[in-house]
C-alpha cells in the first residue's frame, strides 16, 4: 500500500509540475529511479513508450507503476498522471460556461473562426500536395467529397468511402 501512495504522489508531483514531453521523463528520472525502478527499467519503460503509439508519457507512467506494483501500481500511476490535466480541463470548462454569454468571448470565437477555417484549408492542401493524388482522380474524389460535405453526409463516412474508392481505383 505504501508503494501505491508514493507512486501516486509521485506521478502527481510529475504532471503538475512538467508540461509532459522531456521535461517529465526528466524530473520522473529524477524520482524513481534509484528508488523505485533500475535505470536499466527506466530506459527500457522511456523507449518502449517512446515506439508505441498514444501518449508517451502515460505509457511510461503505466509501465514504471506496472514495473514498481504489478497491475494496480500500473493503474495507480496511470490515474495520477491523468488527474491534473482533467482537473484543469474541468476548472477551464466551467470558467468558460461562466463566461459564455459575455459579449467580449463570443466576439473572440467570432475572430478565431476564420482564422481557423483558413488554417484547416492550408493544412489540408498541404495534404493533398504531398499525399495525395493529383492527377483527376484525386480532384474528383475531393470534389465529390466536398458535395457530399455540403449535402450534410456524416464526416466519418465521407472518409472511409474516399480511402476506399482510392483503394480500388488510385492503384
Amino acid at each position: 500500500m505504501d508503494q501505491l501512495l508514493e507512486l501516486f504522489w509521485i506521478f502527481l508531483k510529475v504532471n503538475l509540475l512538467s508540461t509532459s514531453g522531456p521535461a517529465s521523463v526528466g524530473l520522473l528520472y529524477h524520482e524513481v529511479v534509484g528508488k523505485l525502478v533500475t535505470e536499466g527499467q527506466f530506459v527500457q519503460a522511456v523507449g518502449l513508450s517512446s515506439v508505441l503509439p498514444g501518449s508517451d508519457a502515460l505509457q511510461l507512467a503505466m509501465y514504471v507503476g506496472y514495473a514498481v506494483a504489478g497491475i494496480p501500481g500500473g493503474f495507480v500511476a496511470l490515474l495520477a498522471s491523468i488527474l491534473p490535466p482533467t482537473i484543469i480541463i474541468l476548472g477551464v470548462t466551467m470558467v468558460l460556461h461562466r463566461l459564455r454569454r459575455e459579449a467580449w468571448l463570443s466576439s473572440f470565437i467570432e475572430g478565431l473562426t476564420p482564422a481557423i477555417s483558413v488554417l484547416m484549408l492550408f493544412v489540408a492542401w498541404k495534404i493533398f500536395e504531398k499525399g495525395g493524388s493529383t492527377g483527376w482522380e484525386g480532384w474528383a474524389i475531393g470534389l465529390v467529397s466536398l458535395i457530399a460535405m455540403f449535402l450534410n453526409a456524416p464526416a466519418r463516412i465521407v472518409v472511409i468511402l474516399a480511402g476506399l474508392v482510392g483503394i480500388f481505383f488510385l492503384k
